[in-house]
């Protein structure tokens, strides 16, 4: 048998009030004068008190990213060709700050900086050559795992996929929870959903561990804390579980619901967290033991789904929709076993998707 060796960040910084910090982490990269350091940025915070606190200097750029759909293989490139304009010489570190969204433009940046092609020949698990420029990610929003992650998630001109690879992975993250104070409530819910919904889908797959079971089970506890209890240090615990979720799938795998919002994420445009909730809704026979939990945190939120959003679509839509859920082979190896071929066939996931 041969186990996975994979990559961890090396460097972490976690505490409120630990943004503050990110300058001094710069600057043990900047060793000669001209040396610079690409921000990605979330354009929500453009305008709003975090701006002022970006430690930019003169020689640096700040690319403003809008996130308001799933980031892309075009985006991926364009902002890596800005990045290139800018300088014949390659940053010292690549910057991300923002939700999941963003954090995986800036890994997939500070790999395309180092890798030809562009993003879209990366889609798939371990094709990535060369190691990235430097890269730091810094949530301001908690759930996705995106600061623990071997992947950076982008629609391409094909499907939805991640850059997935040792590579992908920040070489530094702050955590600082005084960040993510503020969010909308259905946003915070969404994202946070796709911490728990990374837990489940660890502990009822066919690759759990025990490695992966002490991150998934801590973390789940910390999400109950946060949803059902409400918490006063709800936001540490919060991010904390986030980290914790995304270590627990790096060393097994996510599941069903990841493989059918990605269906949905690329044909119907849905974000990432509401994409997973709303496939999540449908799961009964996969997640039997997390239905009733899940639809409490929804109750007690007051989340509303979107409902019946696949019912009527045309034929085609659907057909586009399963073949992009039925590709995500590792997904399915997670629910299934190495037999799944058998199992994950058009007539299922069809009728799945009509539930929706």
């Amino acid at each position: 048998m041969k186990f996975k060796n994979f990559q961890v960040v090396p460097k972490m910084i976690f505490g409120r009030g630990s943004f503050a910090q990110l300058d001094e982490v710069l600057a043990a990269e900047r060793k000669h004068a001209d040396d610079f350091v690409v921000f990605v940025v979330d354009n929500v915070h453009q305008g709003k008190p975090l701006e002022s606190r970006l430690p930019v200097k003169a020689q640096d750029i700040l690319l403003w990213v809008d996130v308001t759909d799933e980031p892309t293989t075009v985006q991926v490139d364009g902002l890596t060709e800005q990045v290139q304009q800018f300088s014949h010489k390659l940053p010292v570190s690549v910057v991300g700050i923002g939700g999941g969204a963003t954090m995986d433009l800036a890994k997939a940046v500070s790999l395309m900086l180092t890798n030809e092609g562009g993003s879209a020949k990366y889609q798939g698990w371990d094709l990535i050559k060369n190691p990235a420029v430097h890269h730091i990610g810094i949530p301001t929003i908690s759930g996705t795992g995106a600061e623990a992650s071997r992947t950076a998630v982008l629609c391409g001109p094909e499907r939805k996929l991640g850059l997935n690879s040792d590579y992908t992975v920040f070489n530094q993250i702050i955590m600082d929870s005084e960040l993510i104070a503020g969010v909308p409530t259905d946003q915070w819910f969404y994202t946070g959903m796709d911490c728990w919904i990374h837990c489940v889908e660890s502990l009822e797959g066919t690759f759990l561990n025990e490695f992966s079971r002490a991150y998934a089970e801590k973390s789940l506890e910390l999400c109950r804390e946060v949803f059902i209890e409400g918490h006063p240090n709800k936001d540490d615990k919060l991010m904390m579980a986030s980290f914790m979720g995304g270590m627990s799938i790096a060393y097994s795998q996510v599941g069903a619901c990841h493989a059918v919002s990605y269906g949905l994420a690329y044909v119907l445009g849905y974000h990432h967290g509401i994409g997973n909730c709303i496939a999540f809704n449908v799961l009964d026979d996969f997640y039997p033991a997390h239905m009733a939990e899940f639809r409490g945190m929804m109750k007690q939120h007051n989340i509303q789904l979107p409902q019946n959003i696949c019912k009527d679509l045309p034929d085609e839509t659907i057909a586009a929709m399963v073949k992009v859920t039925k590709s995500m082979g590792p997904l399915w190896a997670n629910v299934y076993g190495d037999s799944w071929q058998e199992k994950v066939t058009d007539e299922m996931l069809t009728k799945l998707f009509r539930r929706i």
